[in-house]
């Protein structure tokens, strides 16, 4: 059977070399939209794109022999992935063709950030001079802070180690042996903050990364401290930047990446300031780069329309679940559990158990993905998916087992994650109650139940009188409502655990009161998308 492709978006020529090379018929034609593209489309079995196409389910319908949607990058926001599962067809990217040219990219704009350079050749051009003005500060010897140890943090730190640079880093899922391999200290989030002279970020926008630097942490920073951002827009509060240069708690800022691209005329204004140096996303985009993920979307493409080979898909082994109705519970459940143990678990913790009794035993491969896939969804600054997620977690140096059992002592179905023994948590098991009801049944030896979604306040605390009423007044004094409660104890007079589930996301503000109690120890605060997200 021959195939045919249509690329819309403006891909490196090296793709269609690679196409015809494998036999496959290919078109360009960039200036598709709307009924034009519902038209054209119809008669192709993959289309490749960047990022100014959308993909949207009206597309997907439209492409009638559509069996592969090709992203010539990383990102795959313009793609309705869901939608595309649904149909039954492929969506790849090619997460690793552009980490050399972000690298770089990211020590090109240390180097022009700290050196004035992008100022420097305005005045020059525009027909000035002045030296002093310029003056810049030398990287040699300074303490570069990385928050994310993945490839292209990793690639920063090889890099900047060159220029004798002292590099720390925060990242909760790099192991001990990954630092010094590269030759890293690892430190926590708040002593990087205090101590970097630079700091770089290469982690994914999340709720935890979002306005990580902003005027609400000010205090925290090393003064004077240059920040940049290749990564994601948000991660800096981008309308705190000139408030935090002009009362000197920031030296410079370099920014690749936006909360809105192109920038909203209130954002450009922000990038005026004459201490933030910018650029139009251009992490990755070099000749090389370009080409390379040019050539890999052809060939990953062509190997999966030849059924040879699926490298790249985002949606592969979800295709062929979605219609499974046995295993589709599970798949969630095994997701939120993970999930909840990456919260509950220490930083930096790398070894895991993973326990399946009954019948869920016999899903345990494609279960242990969707388990990594919610531990590694919070610190990974890549798409995570039940494709990748062992490739990931291979690459943070996660140790793994599994275990598997024909059944169970307590429910038919089980899920046991077990975690480091010098944590605070150790063991949780959860099992599947009925659509869309996943709960928590056991927490280190603790009977409980508990629903697997909202956001949770889990602690541990010695089973007497009154402990529920201090945790209650705390939250009420903050008007912070509670939905639900879960209780567990060993015997009475012992220890106890509860989980409460409050009506409102939490800030470390709002949590500090609670961490101050006494006789309350191991709190922990969790979030989980609502079961019917």
């Amino acid at each position: 059977m021959s195939f045919k492709v249509l690329i819309l978006d403006n891909v490196n020529e090296r793709c269609e070399e690679v196409f015809k090379e494998r036999g496959v018929e290919v078109v360009r034609n960039h200036d598709l939209s709307g009924q034009e593209l519902y038209d054209e489309i119809k008669s192709y079995h993959g289309i490749v794109v960047r990022s100014s196409t959308k993909v949207t389910e009206e597309v997907l319908e439209a492409g009638e022999n559509l069996k592969i949607v090709g992203r010539a990058g990383v990102g795959v926001d313009n793609i309705d992935i869901e939608a595309a599962t649904k149909r039954g067809i492929l969506v790849m990217n090619t997460p690793n063709g552009n980490t050399i040219s972000t690298a770089e990219h990211t020590c090109g704009m240390i180097l022009a950030l700290t050196h004035n350079i992008p100022q420097a050749v305005d005045k020059v051009k525009g027909g000035g001079w002045d030296r002093k003005k310029y003056m810049g500060n030398e990287v040699y010897n300074k303490t570069l802070g990385i928050v994310g140890l993945g490839k292209i943090g990793s690639e920063v730190t090889q890099r900047m180690q060159h220029f004798n640079m002292n590099i720390k880093a925060y990242d909760p899922f790099a192991s001990v042996e990954q630092a010094e391999r590269l030759g890293v200290e690892l430190v926590e989030l708040d002593e990087l903050l205090g101590t970097s002279d630079f700091l770089t970020v290469h982690t994914p926008l999340t709720e935890k990364t979002k306005g990580m630097v902003s005027m609400e942490n000010a205090d925290k920073l090393k003064k004077g401290i240059f920040l940049i951002n290749c990564a994601r827009g948000g991660i800096y509060k981008e309308e705190d930047l000139p408030a935090l240069i002009d009362e000197g708690y920031v030296a410079g800022v370099a920014l690749d990446v936006y909360t809105t691209e192109p920038p909203t005329d209130e954002l450009y204004e922000i990038l005026q300031h004459p201490k933030i140096i910018t650029t139009p996303h251009l992490g990755a985009s070099t000749d090389e780069a370009q080409e390379k993920v040019a050539e890999q979307i052809a060939a990953q493409m062509a190997d999966a329309l030849e059924k040879k080979d699926f490298e790249g898909s985002l949606n592969g082994k979800s295709i062929s679940l979605t219609t499974n109705k046995e295993v589709q519970p599970y798949l969630e459940l095994a997701q939120k559990l993970g999930s909840i143990a990456i919260q509950l678990a220490p930083e930096h913790a790398n070894e895991f158990s993973f326990e399946y009794s009954g019948a869920c035993a016999k899903f345990s491969d494609v279960l242990t993905d969707s388990i990594l896939k919610g531990l590694l969804s919070h610190h990974v600054s890549e798409a995570v998916n039940l494709i990748n997620a062992r490739h990931y977690a291979e690459e943070r140096g996660l140790n793994i087992r599994e275990t598997t059992a024909s059944q169970s002592e307590t429910f038919n179905d089980l899920i046991t994650i077990r975690l480091k023994e010098d944590g605070e948590y150790q063991k949780i098991s959860a099992t599947v109650f009925g659509e869309k009801d996943y709960r928590i049944v056991e927490i280190d030896g603790f009977g409980i139940e508990l629903g697997l979604e909202g956001d949770i306040l889990m602690y541990k605390n010695v089973d007497k009188p009154g402990m529920l009423a201090k945790v209650s007044y705390a939250l009420a004094k903050q008007e912070i409502n509670i939905a639900s409660l879960s209780l567990g104890r060993t015997m009475k007079g012992t220890n106890a655990i509860t989980a409460v589930s409050v009506d409102k996301k939490m800030t470390e503000e709002e949590l500090q009161p609670l961490y101050d109690l006494e006789d309350i120890h191991a709190l922990q605060y969790i979030s989980l998308p609502s079961n019917q997200d």
